[in-house]
């Protein structure tokens, strides 16, 4: 068996519900080119419950999958190193603001997935993965290992539909389709979404969450 076909089985066995891998040419991450991107589907029942807010619920299961995912990626990280090989983690939910409050993190995890042929993004910027849809959390670790990757990006399903689009409290979805080369921004304001879930949300987490556009996302299982 493969290295790389080890290393999704393990990661399978440990719990993830899907495992791609990619190469990147735009990351900042040395002689660590090739991705591993790890998905955790969503407990469908709790998603469902999130109405015209999210709810306590949904805001502990968002937090506790994030905490499952770094562990996941810390395990992964362990078993390229036995293998001799190095790895640096993103974490499921971080923050590198090292140009002001910027909403981004060290790499894009929807970009890496997207890469790996696990699904798309959509006009959300959430990603779609192709069984699960928008109820998904991502986590992606990049090694040196090298892997057989092809960085084919599935097409998008999101043309004819707005659902999210009609769905957001903020307004913060533009309703433009995305491109692996095309601004998060063109597609989707985070500060206006972050805005909203303070002012609004903030009896549920804080106003970490909200949850309302995967709601209503028709696409993946229902």
């Amino acid at each position: 068996m493969k290295l790389q076909d080890e290393l999704k089985e393990y990661l399978i066995s440990q719990g993830a519900s899907d495992v791609g891998f990619c190469c990147v040419d735009d990351g900042d991450f040395g002689e660590c080119k090739y991705a591993v991107s790890i998905v955790i589907a969503l407990s469908k029942a709790i998603v469902d419950e999130i109405g015209a807010e999210p709810t306590h619920t949904y805001f502990n299961h968002y937090r506790s999958v994030n905490a499952f995912i770094d562990s996941l990626l810390l395990k992964a990280g362990l078993f390229l190193q036995r293998k001799g090989y190095n790895y640096i983690t993103v974490a499921a939910s971080q923050s590198i603001n090292k140009d002001g409050w910027n909403y981004k993190g060290r790499y894009s995890h929807k970009k890496a997935a997207a890469l790996s042929g696990l699904g798309t993004v959509g006009k959300s910027s959430m990603f779609l993965h192709s069984k699960y849809g928008a109820s998904v959390r991502l986590g992606t670790i990049f090694t040196d290992c090298p892997f057989d990757v092809n960085n084919s990006v599935p097409e998008s399903p999101c043309e004819s539909c707005n659902a999210c689009v009609k769905a957001c409290p903020s307004g913060a979805i533009s309703g433009k389709m995305w491109t692996p080369d095309r601004d998060r921004e063109e597609i989707f304001d985070p500060e206006k979404c972050s805005n909203y879930m303070k002012n609004h949300f903030k009896h549920i987490g804080r106003g970490a969450v909200c949850g309302i556009c995967m709601k209503v996302c028709p696409y993946g299982e229902k």
